[in-house]
């Protein structure tokens, strides 16, 4: 956010406002408060009118508080913790006593007398500036720890760079033709003048096995096993039906493509 941005803080607030856990937060704060009772209300509203009551507090304090804190980080975001931490509590503090005494204003008719303002709005101010503290001190801490490392990005196979850009999707299956490699990708498939060992040793990690001496099949694309007398057929993903031979079928159990 641009030092002193009003329009920036107000989209701040704004997204963090409409954000479905700040809402869930406050709903629950609200409805325990209305539960509770405290400050008098259990005494002088009914059960639902009091959830009411407090639902709306603290909705309308909470984005008050918000809103002024978050105007008062842009505007002195160059001064030092103390003075920017002492200015919001001040400026929330102030917003939010306004907000209590709108609603206590019209729903019970109560403004503090002179004797009574000064306990009022010290509690309010005091109340406003040890939250200010404590979400500041939390935000810093946060702003602190370093992100964590993002996981690297699977390798592709080597493989895949013999096939032309358009066809390079997810291997599905290696079958020998003649001299050639076919190579199926959920993109297409290609011919590629290689043996199908070699093909092979380029898969890399992905999961998947010889199942044939003339196949090579993904375990993540098939869709389909079933026995055929001491031999299998798998179905895959682009329809094709490769055969597993006997002595490969340990292979598929193992991957939990047949049972054991």
């Amino acid at each position: 956010m641009s030092d002193g941005d009003p329009q920036s803080a107000l989209r701040e607030w704004r997204r963090h406002m409409r954000h479905p856990v700040t809402g869930l937060a406050l709903a629950g704060a609200g409805a325990a408060l209305g539960i509770a009772g405290p400050f008098g209300t259990v005494d002088l509203l009914p059960i639902v009118p009091r959830i009411a009551y407090w639902l709306v507090t603290a909705f309308a304090t909470y984005g008050a508080a918000s809103l002024s804190s978050e105007l008062m980080r842009g505007w002195l975001g160059g001064q030092s913790p103390a003075l920017r931490i002492g200015a919001m509590g001040i400026a929330t503090g102030l917003a939010v006593s306004l907000v209590v005494l709108g609603i206590n204003l019209v729903s019970f008719g109560w403004w503090p007398d002179l004797s009574e303002l000064p306990v009022f709005l010290g509690t309010l101010f005091a109340i406003s500036i040890i939250v200010t503290t404590v979400i500041a001190f939390a935000q810093r801490h946060a702003a602190s720890v370093p992100p964590a490392p993002a996981a690297p990005a699977p390798e592709a196979p080597a493989l895949l760079a013999r096939l032309p850009l358009d066809k390079r999707g997810a291997l599905v299956a290696l079958s020998v033709e003649d001299h050639y490699t076919r190579v199926r990708t959920t993109r297409g498939e290609e011919l590629l003048l290689m043996r199908l060992s070699d093909a092979i040793r380029e898969v890399g990690a992905i999961p998947g096995a010889q199942v044939h001496r003339s196949h090579w099949v993904a375990f993540d694309q098939v869709t389909q096993a079933r026995r055929e007398g001491d031999r299998a057929i798998l179905t895959l993903t682009h329809g094709a039906e490769i055969p597993v031979s006997r002595a490969n079928l340990p292979k598929i159990k193992e991957a939990g493509l047949l049972p054991r």
